[in-house]
């Protein structure tokens, strides 16, 4: 009995030799730990667009697409680096060929966000082929979402004549004939059941904070893909439950 008492105690102290000692932990009721945020899935991400989208002006993952995945990862819904189509200057009809150039063809992805206009309505293009362009993106957009409108996230054109660019220009005909074009992508968005996020209340504080927009003085800055990221992050967020 006692050499089997000797065994134990060696055991017990072999075993507890590499144990320290933890203190207590306590928690104030009133302030309780924040529980960690539980990964729930692994999403895709196609944006298309064009200069806005790939963030010209400031760092790939500065701009609103990789801003957005990050955002929904932290949120718990694991987001793979966005796939991108877009290239600055674009316009409707170049978006459209160059999607079909772009090898995407049959793919799907868990989130689509759509941005294109400003270009049309800098070079004076016709309104109705910009709605009729338009209509045929965003059927492209569903396809690719896998026919799945909640996931896919059409964002307004941002009113490039509040810009330091724009002086020398007329910047209330800018901005009216800008809205001219949200209102067709707004019904054409609103027609399919799909969600339309505004970026112009986040815009509209480039006016009155240079940090906004970035050193060409025409397209945004980091801070300023931040707020449309605030304004759209909620949107897809909802979507995704």
């Amino acid at each position: 009995m006692k050499h089997l008492l000797a065994a134990i105690l060696i055991t017990g102290a072999f075993f507890g030799c590499n144990k320290q000692i933890q203190a207590p932990v306590t928690y104030n009721n009133s302030n309780p730990p924040t529980p960690p945020v539980v990964a729930t899935d692994n999403l895709t991400y196609l944006a298309l667009g064009d200069s806005y989208t790939i963030g010209e002006a400031v760092n790939a993952t500065q701009s609103y697409p990789y801003q957005l995945a990050a955002q929904l990862t932290q949120a718990g819904h694991i987001t793979a680096n966005p796939t991108i189509v877009a290239r600055t200057g674009w316009t409707t009809d170049e978006l459209i060929n160059a999607i079909n150039a772009s090898g995407t063809a049959g793919k799907k992805y868990s989130i689509v966000t759509l941005l294109i206009g400003v270009n049309n309505q800098y070079r004076g293009y016709s309104k109705a082929v910009y709605r009729s362009e338009f209509a045929k993106l965003l059927s492209t957009a569903i396809d690719y979402a896998n026919g799945d409108k909640a996931h896919v996230f059409v964002i307004s054109i941002p009113n490039w004549g509040l810009t330091p660019f724009a002086s020398g220009y007329d910047r209330k005909t800018i901005g009216d004939d800008v809205e001219q074009f949200n209102l067709i992508n707004k019904d054409e968005t609103n027609k399919q059941g799909v969600a339309w996020v505004d970026i112009g209340p986040a815009y509209s504080k480039t006016s009155t904070d240079a940090t906004l927009t970035a050193g060409d003085g025409l397209h945004p800055a980091a801070g300023m893909y931040s707020l449309w990221v605030q304004a759209l992050a909620p949107v897809v967020l909802s979507n995704l439950k």
